[in-house]
């Protein structure tokens, strides 16, 4: 697997600010958009007839154990169900842009790592000790509600929950190997695609690991810290290693597979610190995303490291973290963020980020078509900027 960038800096200073329409992302493209519109489509419904499969065979294993475990996987199906296969795209998309054509293989690659994002984000809960996500209850909280109305505590039913969480993160990990065996590819290949998995699961855990030990140590990490920490966590199984995967499963040449793997990378760390900006500045009708939230959780990211050096974070600081953390108060830390610099501060490094990952777009061993693919990314990335 591609290494990361052993340039790490994270200073603005020389960034141009890119935007669409800029040289950056203005490739002339030789594809028409509604092709590729029509491309996602039917990539999702790909990946989607493999999780069904997958799903099928295991509640049909789960119901002659008993109908407990039918639940489980029933549960586990619908925390799956609903996404919009993100990282399959990532996966057929640089598969197909390079030449693949065993759709059934790529879609196999792509839902495999579907399966792992449902695996970390169910044991992310139980770290997290959270029982909603995206507004509803996720497999902690299915399962809690079952013990509550059971007549157990509240504390025992909680506990209940996290447990059986565990089981099903644990189910949805070990498959999520299974479902690149089952890809009927070959051994040489398989072992490939494991390397570049196991690489994605590898990182993900320092890096969940990293953002555990930022929220339990007084010191604030560096910008530089937090930057490796996302990458890290997010965006090596999000972004690098799903592109990554499908251009080493296409074939590709190794120039082909560093540039897809860099630019992965890179708008994955872009993306990371957008969301992270989001979270505290963003629209909640548009993103769906509380801006409270993270500041409750005195959650580490660029903009809170960045202020942590800044005469402003004497008044952050007193507000940061606090669990019952009033709108009133958040508004004021959100003043202090901007007037520190901090928010132009970590947009600036986003579009850096962005920047470097249209250069390896740029890369001589890719073919229009796979810059035709992922250009529609930066400039998303982009726009959720400004």
């Amino acid at each position: 697997m591609a290494e990361p960038d052993s340039d790490s800096s994270t200073t603005c200073s020389s960034t141009t600010a890119i935007t669409p329409s800029s040289p950056a992302v203005g490739y002339s493209r030789n594809v028409d958009p509604q092709d590729l519109v029509v491309s996602a489509q039917r990539r999702q419904k790909h990946v989607d007839a493999v999780l069904d499969r997958f799903f099928s065979l295991a509640k049909n294993r789960a119901s002659a154990i008993g109908p407990r475990y039918l639940t489980l996987w029933q549960t586990l199906e619908k925390n799956t169900a609903g996404g919009k296969r993100f990282r399959p795209g990532m996966v057929m998309g640089a598969y197909e842009s390079l030449g693949g054509t065993d759709f059934e293989a790529a879609a196999h690659v792509g839902a495999a790592f579907e399966l792992l994002h449902t695996a970390l984000i169910v044991h992310d809960d139980v770290i997290d000790r959270d029982f909603i996500r995206r507004g509803g209850v996720n497999v902690s909280g299915v399962y809690r509600d079952i013990a509550q109305t059971a007549g157990i505590p509240i504390p025992a039913a909680e506990h209940r929950g996290l447990s059986v969480a565990v089981i099903a993160g644990d189910l949805a990990l070990f498959n999520a190997y299974r479902l690149i065996d089952r890809s009927g590819v070959g051994e040489l290949m398989r072992s490939r695609l494991h390397d570049i998995f196991d690489e994605a699961m590898f990182a993900s855990a320092a890096g969940e690991l990293l953002d555990v030990d930022f929220s339990q140590l007084k010191s604030m990490p560096t910008v530089e810290e937090v930057v490796d920490m996302e990458r890290l966590k997010t965006a090596v199984y999000s972004f690098e290693s799903p592109v990554e995967a499908g251009a080493v499963l296409a074939g590709a040449s190794d120039e082909a597979v560093r540039a897809l793997a860099g630019f992965g990378r890179n708008i994955g760390i872009a993306y990371q610190i957008v969301d992270d900006l989001l979270g505290v500045f963003g629209d909640e009708a548009a993103t769906g995303k509380t801006t409270i939230g993270d500041l409750r959780e005195g959650k580490r990211t660029v903009l809170i490291a960045y202020a942590s050096g800044r005469p402003e974070w004497i008044e952050i600081s007193r507000w940061l973290g606090l669990p019952d953390l009033t709108w009133e108060q958040a508004a004021v830390v959100r003043r202090s963020l901007e007037d520190c610099g901090a928010r132009h501060y970590a947009e600036e490094l986003a579009r850096e980020f962005a920047n470097r990952a249209a250069e390896e777009l740029a890369s001589d061993a890719l073919p229009d078509r796979a810059r035709a693919e992922f250009e529609p990314i930066i400039e998303t990335v982009l726009g959720r900027v400004r």
